[in-house]
């Protein structure tokens, strides 16, 4: 697949500055990347490897660890971030590879903020700069090394 974004980063054909907190040969789980700019604390990604549209497609294998990744990711969140609720999310639309968000949600987050974009709308929402992100992925990659 040359023209996949996914496809393209995993075998080293373009960069990003997404942080990689854990990878396998199934899955890559980042910090998602903005190209620089603020960003929502928390915010990941895991990609399944092989090329495939949806969650339908995958094997039981590769369905197996992503489930597995998902779930230790989720909680790592709740353990680094003190998130109180994780959101997951697969569009496929924009990207068709296999990829979900993990968005955590903070504690006091009003209500009208609940959501996966919505978060992003709170005016306390943890907004930061790639060095916070940084700091906050090597956190991560410690929680799920364990």
């Amino acid at each position: 697949m040359g023209d996949c974004f996914i496809c393209n980063k995993h075998q080293g054909r373009i960069t990003t500055a997404s942080m990689s907190v854990y990878e396998d040969d199934f899955v890559y789980v980042g910090h998602i990347d903005r190209n620089g700019q603020p960003n929502y604390l928390g915010h990941m990604m895991i990609d399944l490897k092989r090329h495939v549209p949806s969650l339908a497609d995958m094997s039981e294998e590769e369905a197996e660890v992503f489930g597995v990744t998902l779930m230790r990711v989720s909680k790592a969140l709740k353990e680094v971030a003190k998130a109180e609720h994780i959101y997951t999310f697969v569009a496929g639309d924009a990207v068709p590879h296999l990829h979900m968000h993990i968005v955590p949600r903070y504690p006091n987050t009003p209500r009208k903020y609940w959501g996966a974009s919505e978060v992003y709308q709170w005016e306390e929402a943890p907004i930061v700069g790639e060095e916070e992100v940084a700091v906050f992925c090597d956190r991560m990659k410690a929680f799920l090394s364990k």
